[in-house]
């Protein structure tokens, strides 16, 4: 167990707020912010940053804008301010080298939390399992088609759970420090697998239709999403399109003890949970 606070942002994220339900179940003292929280966080704000980190002794740092060329600058003076408030550990959600400048802008930023002085602990993750169950992909799911520019391009989707078993592993054993651990599921999946596994999870047919980037676009705007935002997932889809990161970790297993959780099983406990239109729903 580790003395002092655990402070967790975005604590009502997917992994923040596994994170937090993990470190209180084994005792820890958590602190968990976002900026609706009764001690708020933002990242954009920094006078929300000094009561939050106030006596912390580890944080688990969640950020969306690891792609922003300013982000190396934020972190470092939050860096700064945490070890000032008596903090020695940090666990980090960042990105896996798919050779594009997002990754590079996000090893600045790892870096300046090293030199702030934490021992800093790196999660590179992939796509998660529960993007299909609580996020952008489930009506994809409900529509029985999941209609997305992703080619024939495999994914190693990952587990928020055990994303979380990592990260509370990490914020609360000196060890973890200076790892950097590429977190991904057991094996690769096209979404055509993907749409096999939920067709025989949920009892349901699930196809997989390919988009072109364009087709995808219009549809999405079609169906009321900014097109801004339509564009950027977009993109995300491109990388697994072209295969940008068709390789499994084992370092789940390595660091728990215990083979990743796969997407099946991960499937079939959200229909257990009620996650998707089921034959009996």
């Amino acid at each position: 167990m580790s003395n002092g606070t655990i402070l967790v942002t975005g604590g009502t994220g997917k992994t923040g707020r596994r994170v937090a339900e993990l470190l209180r179940e084994r005792g820890q003292d958590v602190r968990a912010v976002s900026r609706n929280s009764e001690i708020r966080f933002d990242w954009d704000d920094d006078s929300t940053w000094p009561d939050a980190v106030k006596d912390v002794a580890a944080v688990y740092i969640v950020t969306t804008s690891l792609h922003d060329p300013s982000v190396a600058d934020q972190f470092r003076a939050f860096g700064e301010l945490v070890v000032a408030s008596g903090a020695t550990r940090a666990v980090l959600v960042s990105v896996p080298d798919d050779g594009h400048a997002a990754f590079r802008l996000a090893q600045a930023a790892e870096a300046e939390l090293t030199k702030a002085g934490l021992g800093l602990a790196v999660l590179r993750l992939r796509w998660f399992n529960q993007n299909f169950s609580e996020d952008f992909l489930a009506p994809f799911v409900d529509a029985g088609d999941l209609r997305l520019p992703a080619g024939h391009g495999a994914e190693a989707f990952v587990d928020a759970d055990d994303i979380a078993e990592v990260a509370a592993l990490a914020l609360t054993d000196d060890s973890h420090a200076g790892r950097t651990y590429e977190l991904t599921g057991p094996r690769l999946l096209t979404f055509a697998d993907v749409a096999q596994e939920l067709s025989a999870a949920t009892g349901r047919t699930i196809t997989y239709t390919p988009l072109e980037v364009d087709a995808y676009v219009a549809e999405q705007i079609g169906y009321g999403v900014p097109e801004e935002w339509a564009r950027l997932s977009a993109t995300l889809y491109a990388n697994i399109a072209a295969g940008a990161l068709q390789t499994v970790s084992s370092d789940i297993a390595d660091v728990l003890g215990r083979p990743a959780r796969d997407f099946r099983d991960f499937a079939a406990s959200a229909v257990r949970d009620g996650a998707w239109l089921t034959p009996s729903s």
